[in-house]
């Protein structure tokens, strides 16, 4: 099995991501491209549009491809378009044909539990667990249509860090 060069941390709002995503480049010594839609969000509201989501996950996309281009190995991702497709189907349960048509995914997804609690920062919509069941599956189900790789990784703090690892090792790239 040839190593993950991408690693790809998917799921809902407030499962950790941003937290894991500093965790895992730090222990790589390595980059990561943060989630760009938080950025957006943070600069022009959550009453997002479609073409909102467009420009969030090809400005992702975007971000990606520059970091590859620098040489980073493993290259970690706070999300990516197939994140920004679940939020179309959450936010207006269609998405725009862009979403479907974007081929550049991850070499691995770690599909973060909903084993957190969830934390209202301002920008997050989804906090009942009604909602965030229906976030959760919906995370999962693009993952399996797609086809990717992928591994659920849950646990509180430090657990959550060492399942990380434990799926990546698994996947083929050392881990210590």
């Amino acid at each position: 099995m040839t190593p993950p060069r991408t690693i790809c941390l998917h799921g809902p709002e407030s499962t950790g991501k941003s937290t894991l995503i500093d965790q895992l480049a730090r222990h790589f010594d390595t980059m990561f491209v943060p989630e760009y839609g938080r950025t957006f969000a943070e600069r022009r509201g959550t009453d997002f549009t479609m073409a909102d989501l467009v420009q969030i996950a090809d400005t992702h996309d975007a971000m990606t491809q520059s970091a590859l281009a620098s040489g980073a190995d493993p290259l970690f991702l706070d999300t990516d378009p197939l994140m920004t497709a679940v939020w179309a189907d959450m936010l207006f349960g269609t998405r725009d044909p862009w979403f479907n048509k974007w081929k550049a995914t991850a070499d691995l997804y770690l599909l973060l539990d909903t084993d957190l609690p969830w934390i209202n920062d301002g920008t997050r919509m989804f906090g009942t667990a009604e909602t965030r069941r229906r976030f959760f599956d919906l995370s999962r189900a693009e993952l399996e249509r797609r086809g990717v790789v992928w591994t659920l990784v849950g646990g509180q703090g430090d657990a959550r860090f060492q399942n990380a690892l434990g799926a990546i090792r698994a996947a083929g790239l050392r881990t210590d």
